[in-house]
């Protein structure tokens, strides 16, 4: 009897492997070094800095794109996925918020290389950011990426908030988003989840 159930197990185990989704893996993987200057008005409960980034090309593609999370952004309306996410999970806090305490990030002016190139949000996604660039990143290759910004913090709906000058400071700066073999990771800021980085040192004052 016991072999039967161990037989029986073993057959159900092999056809649920073979359902899952194969996952693709690589020898390689971008990196990026952060060096983030910023500072807090707890009056005005905003982030002002400034962002610099050293992206290298570890893949061996050449990318004429980049995408970026500005997920401050999530908290801007109540039609990201997070507030719809929000609103499944029962929670209707922030979808009846006054605009007053809902954050964003703004000031946003992406240079690679000192060059100002062209984004917009990525479909239609307030919280992701599609950088056209100027000219491609070659494998191997580094560049420089900057960009000042400024954040509303908002109130305290999720992982990022205040409650007057207690303050929960996360995802709040521009990120670039995963390039790795299955392509970009675009991902919205959501609740339930977790984040998906790219790998590299942070030098932050």
């Amino acid at each position: 009897m016991r072999y039967t159930i161990f037989i029986a197990l073993l057959l159900l185990s092999t056809v649920f492997t073979s359902a899952l989704p194969e996952i693709r893996q690589a020898d390689w993987q971008q990196r990026c070094d952060y060096h983030i200057t910023v500072g807090l008005d707890d009056v005005k409960h905003t982030l002002s800095g400034f962002a610099k980034f050293e992206y290298t090309n570890n893949s061996p593609k050449a990318l004429d794109k980049m995408y970026f999370h500005i997920w401050p952004n999530a908290y801007k309306d109540d039609l990201t996925d997070f507030a719809v996410q929000q609103v499944e999970n029962g929670t209707t806090k922030f979808h009846f918020a006054e605009d007053s305490i809902r954050g964003n990030i703004n000031m946003l002016d992406f240079k690679v290389e000192g060059q100002s190139v062209k984004w917009a949000y990525y479909n239609n996604q307030i919280d992701i950011a599609q950088l056209t660039l100027n000219q491609s990143i070659k494998p191997g290759e580094t560049v420089e990426i900057t960009t000042p910004f400024l954040v509303k913090i908002p109130g305290s709906f999720s992982r990022f908030g205040h409650e007057g000058q207690s303050y929960q400071i996360t995802q709040w700066f521009p990120k670039p988003a995963v390039y790795d073999v299955n392509g970009w990771n675009q991902m919205p800021y959501l609740d339930q989840g977790e984040f998906y980085s790219e790998f590299g040192k942070f030098e932050v004052e």
